[in-house]
């Protein structure tokens, strides 16, 4: 079994999150270890953590994201694209990720899995995100 680097792990922690929400959509009931050991072979204290908290700080993490969505609602995005922005904010918020990995892992995974205007959305939400910590640091 190869290692994984860090992108790759972010990709499965997206895919973690992306498979959750629509069991959350269709009330089907889940364990989020479970989802994870299904998606890579190796225990791994990344994903698991990531996609933990990411599932713990979902409401802090939403209001967040909608504050900055411009005429827009993380729910009327896509499930790909939740997840994306979602682990983005996350990274940016509750780890020591610096900020410029945060940013461009997200708009990576973006550029892969969603389309141009939504990708421009996520990379302004996390931009946002991360000028209004810069100016509330420097105060």
């Amino acid at each position: 079994m190869k290692k994984l680097n860090r992108s790759e792990q972010r990709e499965i922690i997206m895919t973690a999150l992306y498979q959750i929400s629509l069991y959350e959509k269709t009330k089907m009931s889940y364990d989020i270890d479970e989802v994870i050991k299904e998606l890579v072979e190796i225990d791994n204290e990344f994903i698991k953590e990531t996609v933990h908290g990411v599932i713990d700080n979902v409401k802090k993490i939403d209001e967040l994201a909608n504050k900055y969505l411009k005429d827009w609602d993380i729910e009327r995005l896509g499930k790909t694209d939740q997840a994306i922005l979602r682990l983005g904010i996350y990274e940016l918020e509750f780890t020591d990720t610096p900020d410029i990995v945060c940013i461009n892992e997200a708009i990576e995974l973006s550029k892969k899995f969603s389309d141009d205007n939504v990708r421009k959305m996520i990379n302004s939400v996390l931009d946002k995100i991360y000028n209004v910590r810069l100016d509330n640091n420097a105060e």
